[in-house]
């Protein structure tokens, strides 16, 4: 059978430490048909049931997190347990991983969701990270979120110097 499609939305949601952020992001994921979302920078430490419930709605009724630390960073994965099967999942210092089953057809790939690192002297850890999580055989990888990396500096801040993001590639 052919994988049926999935609806995923990656958002760096900038907080979700008031009112206001958690209704704005609870009325664009009901407005949506997705079935997989994936936050970015919620800066939470704790996500409980009742707010991972109110932000995801009826549909996207379960959920995984990776706390922030301080006001700093904050993953928060949200899915439709009625068409994905997300199981082995693993936090770790910049990312969850997952595997995610299509129960429609039981495709199965690896979800990776990460926020990286703004630190300039961290961005090698994460890329090693993701390194060690990339799936040795031909398993299918998704890995999407803020990677917080950019290839020229002035792609970000309109000014005309470069930086070096090619000295990340061989690690």
């Amino acid at each position: 059978m052919i994988a049926p499609n999935i609806d995923v939305v990656c958002w760096n949601v900038r907080g979700l430490n008031n009112a206001s952020s958690c209704l704005t992001v609870h009325d664009m994921l009901a407005a949506t048909n997705c079935h997989l979302a994936c936050l970015q920078e919620t800066k939470l430490s704790n996500i409980d049931g009742v707010l991972a419930g109110f932000l995801g709605g009826h549909r996207l009724s379960s959920f995984a997190y990776k706390p922030a630390v301080g006001t700093k960073g904050g993953i928060l994965l949200l899915w439709n347990d009625a068409a994905l099967d997300v199981h082995n999942i693993v936090i770790r210092r910049f990312s969850i991983t997952a595997s995610v089953t299509i129960r429609d057809c039981l495709s199965t790939f690896l979800l990776t969701t990460v926020y990286g690192p703004t630190r300039d002297n961290l961005k090698g850890d994460f890329l090693r990270e993701l390194r060690r999580i990339q799936p040795d055989d031909d398993q299918s990888w998704l890995v999407l979120g803020d990677f917080n990396l950019m290839h020229f500096i002035m792609s970000c801040c309109q000014i005309d110097v470069a930086y070096d993001s090619t000295r990340y590639l061989q690690l």
